[in-house]
């Protein structure tokens, strides 16, 4: 943050020319490196056979942050956002087809997750299900034990997404005490720390993910859950991550609240659900009305409920193919090899072996992550970084510091998330741009 308020995305280590910012910069000079400047997008370029033959001319790999919603999925949603737009709460015919909308796609949700259809509670998105999962456990913790002290400890993990993070840090302004428990190089969960930390008898509830949205790296949630259980702590799973890339079976699980995200699937935005096992000692977050069995007040978003729905039950069909599951694995183990041999200081970043399939972060050493996804943009590959930026400078990620890498590692981390419509077209195309951009980008702004 500039002294006059304004925010800067990053700071690049190489001069600055005057009355540019840091982004218009690197243009800049990355243009003059070659004689030629660089343009925001690519309305008037050549396009040879492969970037023809992309959808809109776009390379997709983020399909972590999002995914594009299925047509089937529009398609069920088309009559509620036109014709059919009756309030679920209405007694009178066009309020029931809306009713009957919307538990229908509870009953696809729940045969998705693997629960009983009233433990689902429809809410905007993940992170108001993340909200609602640790504020609700918070506001009913259980009883202290006879001559015991009052429970007012979270146990974490320290690689958890904002959604989770940043509500526990509320809490813990709020006089909670946060625990969080520490991965080692490769992401892994400090299970010794873990077990260490459920013994202390003030901890109220468990609160981690399954999947982590940067590296893919996934929680061993069944024996996270068996420790928890043990200790008689409740246990909230953040599966936003790992929902349609990982059955999840949660009436096998030793989880008391689960959470996942519409639009993670090829569903629609604003739209996710918290799942809360039966006899959870647990409190609603919104009030106001009698929606969701009363334990989520608001109209229902009835459009976005039924696309949730019709994308939960695509997804449970694709997870039957373990087909679907290896193909996206094989393009993204092509990429990896293809980056590492084919360009120097390069690492993949977090546990190769126990990972989601689509998922793969990969660090050039001493360049700025942000330069990279510029020039990857301007080539139509879309990528993303996890960092965050802080006080006029890119900030590593929070998960790879975390995992201890060092900075000039940590800096230059792309995450490349695939989904099943990806094709080995598009990595080879993705595999032709890169070196380029990564020698252009050591050239100009050397670390």
């Amino acid at each position: 943050m500039t002294r006059d308020g304004t925010s800067e995305r990053a700071c690049y280590k190489f001069p600055r020319p005057k009355g540019r910012g840091p982004i218009e910069a690197l243009s800049w000079a990355v243009g003059n490196a070659r004689g030629s400047h660089f343009r925001g997008g690519r309305p008037g370029a050549r396009r040879g056979p492969i970037a023809a033959a992309i959808i809109n001319g776009m390379i997709y790999l983020d399909n972590n942050a999002t995914t594009p919603v299925h047509a089937d999925v529009f398609e069920a949603m088309r009559p509620f956002l036109q014709d059919q737009f009756g309030n679920p709460s209405s007694a009178h015919r066009f309020g029931q087809q809306a009713r009957q909308a919307v538990e229908q796609a509870r009953y696809q949700v729940a045969q998705f997750v693997g629960c009983k259809a009233a433990e689902v509670v429809f809410t905007s998105g993940g992170t108001e299900a993340d909200n609602a999962a640790i504020l609700g456990l918070a506001a009913a913790p259980p009883p202290p034990r006879p001559g015991g002290p009052e429970k007012r400890t979270i146990i974490t993990s320290a690689v958890e997404h904002s959604a989770v993070r940043e509500t526990l840090e509320y809490l813990a302004k709020s006089g909670w005490k946060v625990v969080p428990i520490g991965v080692d190089t490769d992401g892994r969960l400090d299970m010794n720390a873990l077990a260490s930390a459920l013994r202390d008898p003030s901890v109220a509830f468990l609160s981690m993910m399954w999947a982590n949205n940067e590296t893919g790296v996934i929680f061993d949630v069944a024996a996270v859950g068996m420790l928890a259980r043990q200790h008689g702590v409740p246990f909230h799973v953040d599966a936003v991550q790992a929902a349609g890339k990982l059955p999840l079976h949660f009436a096998e699980q030793p989880i008391d609240l689960l959470v996942i995200s519409a639009h993670k699937f090829h569903g629609p935005k604003g739209v996710g659900a918290l799942v809360v096992r039966r006899g959870t000692r647990w409190q609603p977050l919104l009030r106001g009305g009698p929606q969701e069995r009363q334990r989520r007040g608001g109209t229902e978003n009835v459009a976005g409920i039924v696309g949730m729905g019709a994308a939960a039950a695509l997804a449970a069909k694709t997870l039957e193919d373990p087909q679907a599951q290896a193909a996206v694995a094989e393009w993204r183990d092509r990429l990896e090899r293809g980056v590492l041999a084919a360009i120097a200081q390069t690492q993949v970043n977090g546990d190769r072996v126990h990972r989601v399939s689509n998922t793969t972060n990969i660090s050039f050493a001493g360049l700025e992550a942000e330069a990279i996804l510029l020039l990857l943009s301007q080539q139509d590959i879309c990528a993303s970084a996890g960092a965050a930026c802080a006080s006029g400078s890119l900030e590593p990620s929070h998960v790879l510091q975390a995992m201890h890498l060092p900075e000039r590692i940590a800096h230059g981390a792309i995450r490349f998330s695939l989904s099943r419509y990806n094709t080995r077209q598009e990595i080879d195309h993705t595999l032709a741009a890169l070196p380029a951009i990564i020698a252009r980008l050591r050239e100009v702004l050397p670390v």
